[in-house]
């Protein structure tokens, strides 16, 4: 078993990396001073993961859309008693979340750290499913299916998403549909739950009032020697060009919703991070709420207090949206590539920039303070391929020469893409 001490200089933090002999990856950030502790024990594995291999497997081969969601909440429940149970008595709150390319356990609490770490790695290592649960489950996952398609939020953003892409995963909602999830037995749980839960494909992180030796000593206790199983992905092969470039839905919601969104080249790594930070000025300073089109355009009534902007990037897709709600929408769509066109002809504000980066600067350092945050963080770093302070790092050397040269490749209207959600006839009706 390797442990490494890494330690920032700039900003007097440091965590340890410990190479367990399991075949777990262990982060501890020991932080002084703090009551609180949080632990997060994650798998990169999430609804983008539908094809894949292992040594047992001949050949890649799918499995239903919407199945690592599934195993996330099947795992709460054990032979014995709901595992939410288990951490009440401790005084703990858990949860877990599955995205697009991981699912993570967690729990935050003010003692008794140690028994909640060994709940947390106990109840994640031993599935359990029957047809008879799995089916209850169907129908339980089913009714949250349906409100998520009742919701015009989330239409909007996941019509947006496959518009822009034609093949890869990330068009599906994450929790697959209920034809999907019908597909779903007690044996394809288990195969699935063999491939990505291995330890060597997953990460624990562990930060606030805990000791390095203590939570070694748990996951010593805890923790069996996993083998390598050969764990292949595979994603679709994905167009440079959207898939069509507007959906259009009507939904009972009382003003026009709409999504814009802008597809670009996938990164990985540091190239990420710095493409990510990039994106994030960039939409700030052309469309921010401080930005002249934010401005002339809430003034004129076109946008409203709604209208944001956001990255999502992963493995095979990264895109920047840009949501809110207008009585016409297309008419929005037309200004934001008019903005970006300006841009490109007249430049970005170097000024913006550098104030953009040292707010940017402040919230990061800011969030060594917050012990869920620094769990985050490393869990984040470990699952995208990065050390946990290569964030501050790229962030402190980008260049305004380097944020601005994404631009170009970042906003291309003729690989952008609209999703409206209009008033059906009975919202126009009560309007």
């Amino acid at each position: 078993m390797d442990k490494l001490k890494i330690y920032s200089e700039r900003i007097g933090e440091g965590y340890y990396k410990i190479n367990h002999s399991s075949g777990l990856t262990i982060y501890v950030m020991e932080l002084e001073g703090f009551n609180g502790t949080s632990a997060m024990f994650g798998t990169k594995y999430g609804s983008i993961n539908t094809v894949f291999k292992t040594k047992a497997d001949p050949a890649p081969a799918p499995v239903p859309e919407g199945i690592a969601h599934f195993l996330e909440h099947k795992l709460f429940e054990n032979e014995d008693c709901q595992v939410f149970e288990l951490f009440a008595k401790t005084g703990a709150s858990a949860n877990a979340y599955t995205s697009f390319d991981h699912t993570v356990y967690y729990f935050e609490c003010t003692e008794s750290y140690k028994e909640n770490l060994e709940i947390l790695l106990d109840f994640v290592q031993k599935p359990y499913f029957t047809q008879e649960t799995v089916d209850k489950e169907q129908g339980i996952i089913g009714q949250e299916i349906r409100m998520c398609e009742n919701n015009p939020y989330r239409r909007s953003y996941f019509n947006l998403m496959r518009a822009l892409y034609k093949n890869h995963p990330v068009r599906i909602e994450i929790a697959g549909t209920v034809d999907s999830i019908a597909e779903i037995d007690a044996p394809l749980l288990y195969r699935c739950y063999g491939a990505f839960y291995n330890l060597r494909n997953m990460v624990l992180t562990v930060a606030g009032n805990c000791r390095v030796d203590e939570v070694l000593e748990v996951a010593d206790r805890m923790l069996k020697p996993a083998e390598d199983n050969g764990l292949e992905t595979k994603m679709p092969d994905e167009p440079q060009q959207v898939a069509q470039t507007e959906i259009t839905e009507k939904m009972s919601v009382g003003v026009p919703m709409f999504a814009v969104g802008f597809k670009s080249e996938p990164a990985s790594g540091t190239e990420l991070l710095k493409k990510t930070y990039a994106a994030s000025f960039i939409l700030s300073m052309l469309f921010g709420p401080t930005s002249r089109f934010y401005r002339e355009n809430s003034e004129s009534g076109l946008i409203n207090q709604s209208f944001g902007t956001e990255t999502n990037c992963g493995e095979g897709y990264f895109m920047c949206a840009l949501s809110g709600e207008s009585q016409d929408p297309r008419e929005v769509y037309r200004r934001i590539n008019l903005e970006i066109e300006s841009a490109k002809k007249s430049g970005l504000s170097r000024g913006e920039f550098e104030e953009l980066k040292r707010a940017r600067y402040g919230e990061t350092v800011r969030s060594f303070n917050n012990v869920s945050a620094c769990a985050t963080l490393m869990l984040n770093s470990h699952l995208n391929g990065v050390g946990v302070f290569d964030p501050l790092e790229v962030l402190v050397n980008m260049t305004f020469e380097e944020a601005a040269g994404y631009l170009d490749g970042l906003l291309r209207p003729d690989r952008s893409a609209i999703s409206v959600i209009e008033p059906n006839a009975a919202a126009a009706a009560d309007k």
